[in-house]
């Protein structure tokens, strides 16, 4: 069992490891959103995503391992969790005290990951309405003044102006 211990350890090692190579595309993710440069944010996804297709994978090498742990000791694979066999291994303070500060390592990245993808959110959000105005300006320059485009029943067209924006016959 010691070994299972030590290898679930080494399971949370690598995931908070895997956590700080997110945490820095989130930072460098930042600065994209900032400057706006499409290509640079497209490759960084591609790279977020092989990240997360490697946490998964330590992730379910982790449930896999609890499982184990939790046949060795007799209870039920989906009741076990980091937490409860720190409990269960207190007569073995060492085990438990590499158990928990890997536990704890895996916690405050998880939650720096989570804040700096609040961050990320908040950019993208901004983003979007800036675009949205954009896109509501550059149709708004085309639209001809409501007052002066009415059909022959007196309703407003909503026609849109010519390419030219000049009439040299004026």
């Amino acid at each position: 069992m010691a070994s299972l211990v030590e290898e679930l350890v080494e399971v949370l090692h690598n995931e908070k490891e895997i956590y700080g190579e997110l945490i820095e595309c989130g930072t460098e993710k930042k600065d994209i959103l900032i400057r706006g440069d499409i290509p640079a944010l497209e490759a960084l996804t591609e790279k977020e995503q092989a990240l997360s297709d490697r946490l998964l994978s330590e992730s379910n090498r982790q449930i896999a391992l609890l499982g184990d742990i939790a046949n060795v000791l007799g209870k039920g694979s989906e009741q076990m969790t980091v937490t409860k066999l720190i409990v269960a291994l207190a007569s073995q303070p060492q085990a438990a005290q590499q158990l928990t500060d890997a536990r704890d390592q895996l916690l405050e990245a998880a939650n720096e990951m989570q804040r700096i993808n609040v961050q990320n959110e908040a950019l993208l959000n901004q983003a979007i309405e800036l675009t949205e105005f954009d896109i509501t300006l550059f149709k708004s320059l085309r639209q001809a003044p409501e007052t002066a485009n009415y059909n022959r029943n007196a309703y407003n067209t909503g026609a849109l102006l010519g390419g030219s924006g000049f009439d040299a016959k004026q």
